[in-house]
Protein backbone atom coordinates (compact mmCIF):
# COMPACT_ATOMS: atom_id res chain seq x y z
CA UNK A 1 0.00 0.00 0.00
CA UNK A 2 2.46 2.55 0.92
CA UNK A 3 4.46 1.61 -2.42
CA UNK A 4 1.32 2.66 -4.39
CA UNK A 5 1.20 5.63 -2.43
CA UNK A 6 5.10 6.87 -3.12
CA UNK A 7 4.68 6.11 -6.80
CA UNK A 8 1.89 8.53 -7.28
CA UNK A 9 2.44 11.26 -4.41
CA UNK A 10 6.35 11.13 -5.28
CA UNK A 11 7.27 12.03 -1.67
CA UNK A 12 7.96 9.82 1.33
CA UNK A 13 6.37 12.13 3.77
CA UNK A 14 2.90 12.66 2.06
CA UNK A 15 3.20 8.96 1.44
CA UNK A 16 2.94 8.19 4.76
CA UNK A 17 0.92 10.67 5.70
CA UNK A 18 -1.53 9.63 3.19
CA UNK A 19 -1.70 6.02 4.16
CA UNK A 20 -2.29 7.30 7.79
CA UNK A 21 -5.08 9.02 6.24
CA UNK A 22 -6.63 6.19 4.43
CA UNK A 23 -6.07 3.41 7.11
CA UNK A 24 -8.13 5.82 9.41
CA UNK A 25 -10.57 6.52 6.56
CA UNK A 26 -10.74 2.29 6.54
CA UNK A 27 -11.60 2.59 9.66
CA UNK A 28 -14.25 5.08 10.03
CA UNK A 29 -16.07 3.40 6.83
CA UNK A 30 -15.86 0.12 7.73
CA UNK A 31 -19.34 -0.44 8.23
CA UNK A 32 -19.67 0.88 4.15
CA UNK A 33 -17.87 -2.13 3.24
CA UNK A 34 -19.94 -4.19 1.28
CA UNK A 35 -17.82 -7.23 0.55
CA UNK A 36 -18.42 -7.13 -3.02
CA UNK A 37 -14.67 -6.98 -3.67
CA UNK A 38 -11.69 -8.06 -1.31
CA UNK A 39 -11.05 -6.48 2.02
CA UNK A 40 -7.34 -5.80 0.20
CA UNK A 41 -8.94 -4.41 -2.98
CA UNK A 42 -11.13 -1.91 -1.39
CA UNK A 43 -8.58 -1.04 1.12
CA UNK A 44 -6.03 -0.54 -2.09
CA UNK A 45 -8.86 1.50 -3.62
CA UNK A 46 -8.76 3.84 -0.58
CA UNK A 47 -5.55 4.69 -0.79
CA UNK A 48 -5.06 5.40 -4.38
CA UNK A 49 -7.99 7.74 -4.21
CA UNK A 50 -6.62 9.78 -1.25
CA UNK A 51 -3.02 9.45 -2.90
CA UNK A 52 -4.58 10.87 -6.10
CA UNK A 53 -6.34 13.85 -3.84
CA UNK A 54 -3.01 14.87 -2.31
CA UNK A 55 -0.85 14.31 -5.49
CA UNK A 56 -3.55 17.22 -7.27
CA UNK A 57 -3.30 19.29 -4.16
CA UNK A 58 0.36 19.03 -4.27
CA UNK A 59 0.92 20.13 -7.60
CA UNK A 60 -0.77 23.46 -7.21
CA UNK A 61 2.54 24.78 -5.46
CA UNK A 62 5.28 24.81 -8.17
CA UNK A 63 8.42 23.83 -6.49
CA UNK A 64 11.34 26.26 -7.09
CA UNK A 65 14.77 24.71 -8.90
CA UNK A 66 17.77 24.41 -6.39
CA UNK A 67 21.02 25.57 -7.17
CA UNK A 68 23.42 22.78 -7.68
CA UNK A 69 21.64 20.71 -10.42
CA UNK A 70 23.70 17.84 -11.47
CA UNK A 71 24.89 17.19 -14.60
CA UNK A 72 23.73 14.70 -17.22
CA UNK A 73 26.38 12.31 -18.58
CA UNK A 74 26.54 12.98 -22.17
CA UNK A 75 28.95 10.18 -23.26
CA UNK A 76 26.91 6.96 -22.59
CA UNK A 77 30.09 4.63 -24.75
CA UNK A 78 32.49 4.68 -21.77
CA UNK A 79 30.05 3.26 -19.49
CA UNK A 80 30.20 0.04 -17.82
CA UNK A 81 27.08 -2.21 -18.52
CA UNK A 82 26.08 -1.74 -15.06
CA UNK A 83 25.53 2.45 -15.29
CA UNK A 84 24.65 2.51 -18.81
CA UNK A 85 21.17 -0.11 -17.14
CA UNK A 86 20.88 2.37 -14.57
CA UNK A 87 21.26 5.30 -17.12
CA UNK A 88 18.58 3.35 -19.34
CA UNK A 89 16.11 2.79 -16.00
CA UNK A 90 16.52 7.15 -15.35
CA UNK A 91 15.59 7.62 -18.99
CA UNK A 92 12.57 5.38 -18.79
CA UNK A 93 11.34 7.21 -15.42
CA UNK A 94 11.91 10.49 -16.44
CA UNK A 95 9.92 9.89 -19.33
CA UNK A 96 7.34 8.19 -17.33
CA UNK A 97 7.75 11.61 -15.86
CA UNK A 98 7.03 13.12 -18.48
CA UNK A 99 3.42 11.44 -19.70
CA UNK A 100 0.58 12.89 -18.84
CA UNK A 101 -0.93 12.23 -15.03
CA UNK A 102 -3.87 9.62 -16.36
CA UNK A 103 -1.45 7.73 -18.35
CA UNK A 104 1.35 7.73 -15.55
CA UNK A 105 -0.81 6.39 -13.43
CA UNK A 106 -2.68 3.61 -15.73
CA UNK A 107 0.97 2.51 -16.19
CA UNK A 108 2.19 2.60 -13.08
CA UNK A 109 -0.36 0.24 -11.83
CA UNK A 110 -0.55 -1.39 -14.30
CA UNK A 111 3.76 -2.52 -14.84
CA UNK A 112 4.96 -1.37 -11.91
CA UNK A 113 2.59 -2.41 -9.16
CA UNK A 114 1.40 -5.36 -11.20
CA UNK A 115 -2.50 -4.80 -11.13
CA UNK A 116 -4.48 -6.39 -14.10
CA UNK A 117 -7.02 -4.70 -15.81
CA UNK A 118 -9.81 -5.68 -13.82
CA UNK A 119 -8.19 -4.47 -10.91
CA UNK A 120 -7.55 -1.08 -12.45
CA UNK A 121 -11.02 -0.98 -13.10
CA UNK A 122 -12.17 -1.35 -9.76
CA UNK A 123 -9.39 1.06 -8.27
CA UNK A 124 -9.50 3.65 -10.95
CA UNK A 125 -13.59 3.38 -11.87
CA UNK A 126 -13.82 3.05 -15.39
CA UNK A 127 -14.74 0.58 -17.74
CA UNK A 128 -12.77 -2.05 -18.57
CA UNK A 129 -12.89 -1.04 -21.96
CA UNK A 130 -11.66 2.61 -20.72
CA UNK A 131 -8.61 0.78 -19.02
CA UNK A 132 -7.44 -0.94 -22.23
CA UNK A 133 -7.84 1.87 -24.57
CA UNK A 134 -5.85 4.12 -21.45
CA UNK A 135 -2.88 1.18 -21.25
CA UNK A 136 -2.45 1.22 -25.30
CA UNK A 137 -2.53 5.13 -25.47
CA UNK A 138 -0.20 5.74 -22.50
CA UNK A 139 2.43 2.88 -23.89
CA UNK A 140 2.28 4.74 -27.01
CA UNK A 141 2.89 7.88 -25.72
CA UNK A 142 6.02 6.42 -23.48
CA UNK A 143 7.24 4.96 -27.07
CA UNK A 144 7.15 8.57 -28.58
CA UNK A 145 8.66 9.89 -25.15
CA UNK A 146 11.47 7.20 -25.13
CA UNK A 147 12.31 7.61 -28.99
CA UNK A 148 12.71 11.83 -28.15
CA UNK A 149 14.95 10.55 -25.25
CA UNK A 150 17.41 8.62 -27.25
Amino acid sequence: MYNISLRIVKDTAEAEDVMQESFMTAFSKLDSFKGTSTFGAWLKRIVVNNSITQYKKSKRYVPLPEHGLEDEIEDVEGLETEAYQSLQTTTLLASMEALNESYRQILTLHYIEGYDYEEICDILQIGYGNCRTLISRAKESLRKKLALAS
